[in-house]
């Protein structure tokens, strides 16, 4: 169902974007500011994001926190049981907290020091959890926020090989219930398996481009306990491009499209942004 896609899906669905588990420079801060825009059938989400990464030392390897504050605008309408849904609101959207944390072959090192780091194989392990600050009206069904928690705990692996770097990962996404659903009923979800890869190509300039999928099962949703959807299985294809204007300003261009959908909740998703880094030595 359409409700239970386009927005607990469509932002975090950005997490299609290759290099999670990579190297960066100690103190390093990262600001990015961008548009998303996720479409579904005849429902359009787009979403203003900014976000603030910083690079740290965990023990002896490097580590990334980010936090991420969209602000969205859902418009649309379909046919659900009979019914006409539509879909006019905007506001601010679920901020969510990450961090990942690499285990091996990702040392903590200084601007100076990272110069000379190669990468070999990486592993690390990432933890994500939205907040329910969102907008959210009971006596809608589609919403800008979930008014429900989710937690994502993830693996993954990176490997160099010359100029490319080739990357697995794989997550659980489990939600809480929201228990003000559509005038006090209750919607929960069963929680939703994923895996990624991407394979990323390095230019001489620092700019990378990378192929990237994804596959994902289960979600099943209920309603007061009883089902209301069958489990997901999608797969999902894009691409990224990452530019640099200069040594601290780069821009971000990314897409992907639902390849297969069992469940007919597939979208497209569009995104455009901008990154500048400060910190660290720079």
């Amino acid at each position: 169902m359409i409700f239970s896609s386009i927005y607990s899906h469509a932002i975090f669905a950005q997490e299609i974007e290759a290099r999670t588990y990579s190297n960066a420079p100690i103190g390093i801060n990262f600001v990015s500011a961008g548009v998303v825009q996720a479409k579904s059938g005849n429902y359009k989400l787009t979403s203003e994001v900014v976000s603030l990464t910083h690079v740290f030392a965990a023990g002896s390897q490097s580590g990334k926190i980010t936090l991420v504050l969209p602000y969205g605008q859902l418009t649309g309408t379909s046919k659900l049981g009979g019914q006409t849904v539509n879909a006019s609101t905007e506001g601010l959207s679920d901020p969510i907290i990450k961090a990942s944390i690499n285990l091996y072959g990702a040392p903590a090192l200084s601007l100076d020091q990272f110069k000379n780091y190669q990468q070999d194989l990486i592993i690390g392990a990432s933890l994500a959890a939205s907040v329910p600050w969102g907008k959210y009206d009971d006596n809608q069904i589609l919403n800008v926020g979930a008014n429900r928690w989710f937690v994502q705990p993830g693996i993954g692996a990176s490997k160099a090989v010359g100029s490319w770097r080739f990357e697995l990962a794989g997550t659980g996404i489990f939600y809480t219930s929201n228990s003000n659903f559509s005038g006090g009923n209750t919607l929960s979800q069963n929680p939703v398996y994923s895996t990624q890869t991407h394979a990323i190509y390095y230019f001489q300039n620092t700019a990378w481009i990378s192929a990237d999928a994804t596959y994902f099962i289960g979600g099943q949703s209920y309603l007061n306990s009883s089902p209301i959807s069958s489990s997901q299985e999608n797969w999902r294809f894009g691409n990224t491009l990452s530019y640099p204007v200069n040594r601290q300003n780069s821009i971000r261009l990314s897409a992907s499209t639902g390849a297969y959908s069992r469940t007919n909740n597939s979208y497209d998703l569009f995104g455009l942004s901008w990154q500048y880094r400060f910190g660290g030595g720079l």
